[in-house]
């Protein structure tokens, strides 16, 4: 899953960022509307974190142009207000989803991957194909009922390989899914982690890989 934090308060910014990145999400941060609405122009996200209280472009209006470009997109409004008529004004912008400050990290998490699942055809919450059960929530992957231990980010391609349901996923869905803007296009960190996905799920291999175009579960 493929995460935009837009927030203005760096710290919390940054904080909500790594605490994603250890969920096994690709995250890109910025800091400010202008930025956020040049990111969404040239990246594909599934869920867009946003505080509404935004320097240089409104976070209503970074909302306001998603909905506008038709993304598939699904944004998670923050603000510091708590009160009713804000939350209303914020869904009706075109928010699906809306959580005032100060949260609990775990409560965000969660919205997070609900708003993520919204984003492709419904599927379970645990993902189960070939022998293995990834369930997202907990982080947690079996295989023929053998627990296997994952990094995050070889949980993320897990995971994009699981939601495919058999379609090929090309190395560069990958890159865009588990990784985030700061990583090298050119560099051979999908087919690194690929091969090590594929040593710790065991035999027979169950990922496989389509001359060309890519790989399958």
């Amino acid at each position: 899953m493929r995460v935009l934090v837009v927030e203005d308060e760096q710290l919390l910014a940054d904080a909500v960022a790594t605490g994603l990145r250890r969920e096994a999400m690709a995250v890109d941060v910025v800091y400010d509307g202008a930025a956020a609405l040049e990111r969404i122009a040239v990246n594909d996200y599934d869920v867009i974190v946003l505080d509404r209280d935004l320097p240089l472009v409104h976070g209503d209006d970074v909302c306001r142009k998603v909905v506008e470009l038709g993304m598939p997109t699904r944004v998670l409004m923050l603000t510091a207000s708590g009160d009713v008529s804000d939350r209303v004004e914020g869904l009706e912008i075109g928010a699906d989803d809306y959580l005032p400050k100060p949260f609990a990290f775990s409560e965000l998490t969660a919205r997070v991957r609900a708003l993520g699942r919204r984003t492709t055809v419904a599927l379970p919450p645990v993902l189960e194909r070939a022998g293995i059960k990834l369930d997202p929530n907990r982080r947690e992957v079996f295989r023929d009922g053998r627990e296997v231990q994952l990094a995050p980010k070889e949980f993320a391609v897990l995971e994009v390989l699981m939601r495919s349901e058999g379609a090929v996923v090309s190395a560069e869905q990958l890159l865009e899914k588990a990784w985030d803007e700061n990583t090298d296009p050119f560099t051979n960190v999908v087919r690194v982690t690929v091969m090590t996905l594929r040593r710790k799920l065991g035999e027979p291999a169950v990922i496989v890989t389509v001359p060309g175009s890519g790989y399958r579960i």
